[in-house]
């Protein structure tokens, strides 16, 4: 499989965890497609770190949320790599203001879900078919979907319900699409980060400082985007065969029951 060329498409990609689980993809030698809202010349620096190794590396600038621009990206893949190996699923917005629960209005509800949780649900519906598709051309191909939820699709935050239910919905459409794809033996999987160290977290770095070394979590450090790249890492290597389905923690040990 080592030898092999293979593909992955990951939407939000060119920043924060998905530029991470990027880099570690790049390293790899696996030919990458980036997914991103902003043009292209606003993330051609990520875009040059990534094609450092030698790998092939191209922008796919879109909306998911919306299908014409989920087609028009799925086209150019099949027209500038002819395939696709692997979908990580990773583009995430938060709530533009955190209300509180009984404040959440219905206009911020829906703009969360559809790029959290629509906008994934039918990428990975569109994907699944190229994958299986691809298997049955190929005994030995390998894909995978993994998705990027988070801690908070079981951990509640009332000032961003929106949010917490967008990655529980994310969490069923993993086992959904696993209990769908099981028989073409293509592993679905899901990974929930913690706190991770991004620009999208600077603002509460002081907020966060305090807590870990209060004991947030059992390791006390943020989490890196490395971390998650890591595990989506292993995942693409094939080191996860019989786990599909499955939920990869990437907390430090924030959530486990402590006494």
């Amino acid at each position: 499989m080592a030898n092999m060329k293979r593909t992955a498409l990951i939407t939000g990609g060119s920043r924060g965890i998905g530029f991470g689980i990027a880099l570690e993809l790049a390293r790899e030698g696996i030919d990458l497609a980036i997914n991103g809202l902003r043009p292209e010349d606003q993330v051609k620096e990520a875009l040059d770190k990534l094609r450092h190794g030698g790998n092939r590396v191209i922008y796919c600038q879109g909306d998911l949320s919306l299908r014409n621009h989920r087609e028009s990206v799925l086209a150019m893949i099949r027209k500038e790599y002819g395939q696709l190996n692997f979908l990580v699923n990773n583009a995430g917005i938060a709530p533009k203001e955190r209300k509180d629960l009984m404040e959440a209005t219905e206009e911020s509800f829906e703009r969360v879900m559809r790029t959290n949780l629509q906008g994934p649900f039918f990428l990975s519906q569109s994907v699944a078919k190229w994958l299986v598709d691809q298997k049955k051309e190929d005994d030995h191909f390998f894909g995978a979907i993994i998705n990027i939820s988070s801690i908070s699709a079981t951990v509640v935050s009332l000032n961003r319900g929106e949010y917490c239910v967008s990655k529980a919905g994310m969490s069923m459409m993993t086992k959904l699409f696993a209990a769908r794809l099981g028989e073409f033996d293509i592993p679905v999987y899901e990974i929930r980060p913690g706190v991770i160290e991004t620009d999208m977290t600077a603002e509460v770095k002081e907020k966060y400082d305090k807590l870990f070394r209060e004991g947030l979590a059992v390791q006390s450090r943020w989490g890196q985007a490395s971390d998650v790249g890591k595990i989506v890492l292993a995942m693409v290597q094939g080191l996860l065969p019989y786990s599909t389905g499955e939920v990869i923690m990437a907390d430090g040990g924030l959530t486990l029951t402590r006494l």
